[in-house]
């Protein structure tokens, strides 16, 4: 910016705060402002745009602790004067004012690139990814108007809904400040079979009233890899959760468990040899009542 410019132009009053302002609640206040401005939000807006230019180049001075430290030493000392170079000639009054402020700084020259650099805008994405993909990670591809198609990187891990931001993959600065950034909201599919609790997956293992009763040992999927055997110990009741380590989610912590829940089948159809022996098989069990229990614990009994 030009050095009359640094000394006429009130950057707490062009965002809106008080001298005392916290960085904090700047940053608030800029971020407020650069949406409400912003040129792809006011497209063709001459005076949005010029409103946007004004209020970045007010934080790029404020919100650097050594730049807002100098900008209010020199309102302080000038008060808003006009510089005028020796032999009172008006014409030269930046030169007079570059030679004060370079003899106050250490002679660094001009502002020390305080040129109010804007950053590039944020993109934002919406993508759809297999549940394996989600487990082991994955690479798209974006492509968007006039820019360079972007691979992404999706982690390995990521969950339903969770969002990803990737620094310095949105829009290039106009004017040479750092890029913006890729904000990707990921969305699975639901699997088939598998389903996710944490670090750990699940899913329903059917058995039949044989093998939850004699024991057995089955075959259970895992997802992406091969089979594996799986001991069901005898009289095993419906619901329970038996554990195959090491075949769930990747993690910094470690990969998580596969969670199988027994779930005992009830043929729909049986024959009448079928039904007879199993009213046979009853007889000889113990005559307990199911539901004593629960009948108890409600109070009923």
């Amino acid at each position: 910016m030009a050095s009359q410019d640094w000394l006429e132009k009130d950057f707490y009053k062009v965002l809106g705060v008080t001298k005392d302002v916290s960085a904090a609640e700047l940053k608030k206040v800029y971020r407020k402002l650069a949406r409400k401005y912003h040129p792809d939000s006011n497209p063709g807006d001459a005076k949005a745009e010029a409103k946007f230019k004004e209020i970045t180049e007010a934080n790029s001075v404020l919100s650097d602790p050594e730049q807002r430290k100098e900008y209010d030493q020199f309102r302080a000392m000038g008060g808003g004067a006009r510089f005028t170079a020796p032999g009172g000639n008006p014409g030269a009054n930046n030169a007079g004012f570059e030679d004060v402020f370079a003899n106050l700084f250490g002679g660094r020259g001009g502002f020390g690139g305080f040129g109010g650099s804007v950053p590039g805008s944020d993109l934002s994405a919406t993508t759809t990814i297999p549940f394996i993909d989600s487990i082991n990670g994955t690479t798209i591809r974006l492509n968007y108007e006039g820019m360079t198609p972007i691979n992404a990187k999706i982690p390995a891990g990521v969950s339903d809904g969770q969002k990803i931001k990737l620094r310095g993959k949105g829009q290039a600065s106009p004017n040479g400040g750092p890029n913006g950034d890729l904000i990707i909201t990921v969305s699975v599919k639901a699997h088939p079979v598998f389903s996710r609790d944490g670090i750990n997956l699940r899913l329903t293992v059917p058995v039949t009233f044989a093998e939850a009763v004699l024991g057995a040992t089955i075959t259970v999927p895992t997802l992406g890899g091969d089979p594996v055997k799986l001991k069901v110990a005898p009289n095993t009741p419906n619901g329970r959760v038996l554990r195959v380590k090491g075949k769930g989610v990747p993690s910094a912590k470690g990969t998580g468990d596969l969670l199988a829940m027994v779930e005992v089948l009830v043929p729909s159809h049986i024959s009448e040899q079928a039904a007879k022996a199993l009213k046979d098989f009853d007889e000889l069990l113990p005559g307990e009542d199911p539901r004593a229990d629960l009948l108890a614990r409600a109070g009923l009994l």
